[in-house]
């Protein structure tokens, strides 16, 4: 904090557009920080989602059959102290436990900003989320195992909400119509298995005794990497080969998770209260989403994590950014200046 308040300082002559006539003190700085609501940051964010919503649409993704693609992960991030309750076990040796905060993201697959976030305590289950989600009927959700929740897979499934994730390694299930079967063959990519299945599951709310059933979709899958993949859905009209893209989609997440966090500072926090703490994700996320319009309005070929440093150097220069981000030329172009004056002086003897 006193690294940003001296350089604020430092450029004093340089902030009246922001409506500032002088840099804050340390202790202002800080106090706004620990007391203004996070909740505000939080609306402003979303606001600037609604705002450029049909702006970062992908058009090369509309090939997609279902309403809308949604994608679904957490990133968890460590705290200095146990502010918010971490994951894990206690450390060795009577050592302290560190905290950690989780940050469950919902982002539509033809866009790469967040739809929905919600940010915990690490030690929050993954499948708390999938309860507050509103998703309209025949859309198509993709998230990992960690999110296995039967009991809202039934419910989706009345609704015509439809998913598709990786089983569960101990999942304990009955094979009730095998498709097709093929023998693997190294290196080529292709479906394995095809099958439709029956999962017990039991109903939140209700006794261990009471169970219900839940028939799903099975696809065993190899990558080119001869990796294996089983993967599980509710939609029996799309086919084995359609089941396995779809889960693919679920990377275009991963890499929106990669981008913030190696582009902001999350790794300390300004603060030491959890306010503080979701007050900086939030302001994270507003500059991601900031710094991805910027990069799609420019139309530049320049990474993002490129655009991020132009922008950081240059925040307070008076440069045009999309001039800046479209250059291509590595060389500095000086002014010519005319030649001085040449003074005719007689040599007085």
């Amino acid at each position: 904090m006193t690294e940003i308040c001296e350089g604020l300082r430092a450029m004093a002559g340089k902030l009246n557009h922001l409506g500032m006539n002088k840099a804050p003190a340390k202790s202002t700085a800080c106090d706004g920080l620990r007391n203004r609501d996070s909740k505000f940051f939080e609306e402003l964010y979303f606001s600037l989602i609604r705002q450029y919503h049909s702006f970062l649409s992908d058009s090369r993704t509309y090939g997609l059959t279902f309403k809308e693609v949604l994608l679904i992960d957490s990133t968890t991030i460590r705290l200095f102290s146990d502010i918010l309750k971490g994951v894990g076990r206690n450390p060795k040796n009577d050592g302290k436990k560190k905290g950690g905060l989780k940050v469950h993201m919902l982002i539509d697959a033809v866009q790469t900003v967040g739809r929905f976030i919600k940010i915990t305590a690490a030690k929050v289950h993954d499948k708390n989320f999938l309860k507050e989600l509103e998703l309209s009927s025949h859309s198509m959700v993709v998230f990992d195992r960690a999110y296995n929740y039967y009991h809202q897979f039934a419910l989706w499934t009345q609704k015509e909400i439809y998913f598709v994730t990786r089983i569960k390694k101990n999942a304990v299930y009955t094979i009730v119509e095998p498709l097709r079967t093929h023998t693997a063959v190294a290196g080529k990519v292709m479906v394995l298995k095809d099958e439709i299945i029956e999962m017990e599951y039991t109903p939140e709310g209700e006794k261990q005794t009471v169970k219900k059933k839940l028939r799903l979709k099975k696809v065993c899958f190899q990558d080119e990497k001869n990796r294996y993949y089983e993967f599980i859905s509710n939609h029996f009209e799309s086919t084995a080969e359609e089941i396995a893209f779809l889960y693919k989609k679920r990377w275009g997440i991963e890499l929106l998770f990669k981008k913030m966090k190696q582009n902001f500072q999350l790794h300390y926090f300004y603060g030491e209260n959890e306010n503080a703490i979701r007050t900086q994700v939030w302001c994270t996320l507003i500059a991601q989403l900031l710094l991805t319009v910027v990069q799609k309005m420019a139309n530049t070929k320049k990474a993002f994590s490129v655009v991020a440093a132009l922008v950081r150097i240059h925040l307070i220069s008076l440069l045009d950014v999309f001039e800046l981000l479209r250059s291509t030329t590595r060389i500095y172009l000086k002014k010519h200046k005319p030649p001085p004056l040449q003074v005719q002086t007689k040599l007085c003897l």
